[in-house]
């Protein structure tokens, strides 16, 4: 998904990781309830928030609780067109 995601025109950079949950330092093996989820940096000039979500949707079926394809886990979004803080 973050593949596919990435790839689409204005988008500037893809983060994934784990969001919810009580596990401390969630990882792919060890995630409990947390739910996947993607940061979606972008620029609104290009592609808006309504098209990145029409996207997210026809990739990704809600419907199917926690799984998509060969994944298992629930997955969340969060777009942003806020650009990334970068350390000096």
């Amino acid at each position: 998904m973050q593949d596919l995601i990435r790839r689409q025109p204005g988008v500037i950079s893809t983060r994934v990781g784990y969001t919810g949950g009580e596990v401390p330092n969630a990882t792919y093996r060890n995630h409990g309830s947390h739910a996947e989820a993607i940061e979606i940096i972008f620029d609104p000039a290009q592609v808006s928030y309504r098209d990145l979500l029409e996207f997210f949707f026809q990739i990704h079926d809600p419907t199917t609780k926690n799984r998509q394809g060969n994944d298992m886990g629930r997955v969340t979004a969060r777009p942003s067109s806020t650009p990334a803080r970068r350390k000096s």
